[in-house]
């Protein structure tokens, strides 16, 4: 047997295999349901947020169904939705993308919350061309050319700038600015733009860290920020990490004018959790649930969505809630749009999707982030959150630290 004839035999097993991976996914076509597969943290670090993605992702996908489903080219199709626990370990959160897409045969994608498990299954989306929707806003995640990834917040640049607007603005002496961040993908990503931004503003950074993650004591860093004397103390990370910081930062005596905790106070675990600590500590957000938008889509408006989430589970949305619904609509106007499950052209009708929804507007930019910049920016106030601005939304006035 020949060397060309051994090559023709491989490239005829590669054209197959490639054939075989485009054709995967696609059994909803032939039995009637559109599948789409979701990993969810429904365990460990990020439970809470994988909780709050399929309380939304089952409120719209009863909707949808007790409509006849989403219609296909002039057939109504209904929705399967296929979960599975990754219990907040990248690895499995990659391994249970495959499964859902090889074994499964789900036709679409959602991305777990967080930017880094983002990434992971959005390759995995990439190499069998699948389209993912994701809650991720981390420009790192879609800047890595993947053409099949699409995500409903905003870039993260659009929080950073809206902050240093509102309180330089407020507090016009703001000179000196401590920065501590969880060195994990989107709070490092918040804290090394903050940084670059307010350098070039004028504001030194007068403490600047990175903490590990699962990091428990920070009584280092907190002493550091107090002898720095910062205007304006800036923190990201995750829920847990940033009701730890507070406390401790209570525990040895440290304050500034303005205390900012990425995105803590947007979670109402945050202010259960700190009780008065947590008054005026601000943060930004992608939605707040004050804001009052409609659209053509399950929900219909900010109010009814709200209302649904409140009868379902007894608690307030924030938005990792919200983001998560959309993602769906999403999904389901693009799908409208293409008139088909093809993937081709469900991608090609997401990169040129733009509608308004309960969430607010939707558009795509070419790295698949949404365009929309009218980004909250909210303070814990008597013990809930206010928007601060912008100032069609704003529903109080910021308060500074004394």
């Amino acid at each position: 047997m020949g060397q060309g004839f051994v090559r023709r035999l491989q490239r005829g097993a590669i054209a197959l295999s490639v054939m075989t991976l485009g054709m995967m996914g696609h059994a909803g076509a032939e039995d009637g349901v559109i599948k789409i597969g979701a990993p969810l943290a429904l365990s460990g670090g990020l439970a809470s947020e994988g909780a709050k993605q399929k309380l939304a992702y089952d409120l719209w996908l009863e909707r949808i169904n007790a409509l006849g489903g989403i219609d296909v080219g002039g057939v109504m199709m209904p929705v399967e939705l296929i979960t599975y626990d990754y219990q907040t370990d990248g690895k499995r959160a990659g391994q249970l993308a495959e499964k859902l897409i090889i074994d499964d045969k789900v036709d679409f994608l959602t991305a777990p919350f967080g930017s880094g498990h983002t990434k992971i299954t959005a390759g995995v989306a990439e190499r069998y061309g699948v389209p993912i929707i994701a809650v991720a806003s981390s420009e790192p995640v879609h800047n890595q050319g993947y053409k099949n990834l699409f995500g409903t917040l905003a870039p993260s640049g659009g929080l950073i700038d809206g902050m240093l607007d509102l309180f330089t603005a407020k507090k016009p002496d703001l000179k000196k600015m401590a920065i501590y961040g969880r060195d994990d993908v989107f709070p490092k990503i918040m804290a090394s733009l903050m940084s670059k931004a307010a350098t070039a503003r004028g504001i030194e950074v007068v403490y600047e860290e990175l903490y590990p993650v699962g990091t428990l004591d920070h009584s280092a860093a907190t002493v550091g920020m107090r002898a720095a004397k910062p205007d304006w103390i800036y923190v990201t990370g995750y829920t847990g990490d940033l009701v730890l910081v507070r406390k401790q930062m209570e525990e040895q005596g440290i304050n500034a004018p303005i205390v900012t905790m990425i995105t803590g106070p947007a979670y109402r675990e945050f202010v259960e959790n700190l009780g008065p600590l947590a008054e005026n500590v601000t943060s930004a957000t992608w939605w707040h649930y004050s804001a009052d938008y409609s659209g053509d889509d399950v929900f219909g408006t900010t109010q009814a969505f709200y209302d649904a989430v409140v009868k379902a589970s007894g608690e307030e949305p924030d938005y990792v809630h919200a983001s998560s619904a959309a993602a769906l609509i999403a999904l389901q106007k693009a799908i409208e749009t293409a008139g088909t499950l093809d993937r081709d052209a469900v991608r090609t009708a997401l990169q040129n999707l733009d509608i308004e929804t309960f969430y607010g507007p939707i558009s795509f930019r070419e790295d698949g982030l949404n365009d929309n910049r009218n980004l909250p920016i909210i303070q814990i106030q008597d013990g809930k959150p206010v928007i601060l601005s912008p100032a069609n939304l704003a529903t109080a006035e910021m308060r500074l630290n004394q």
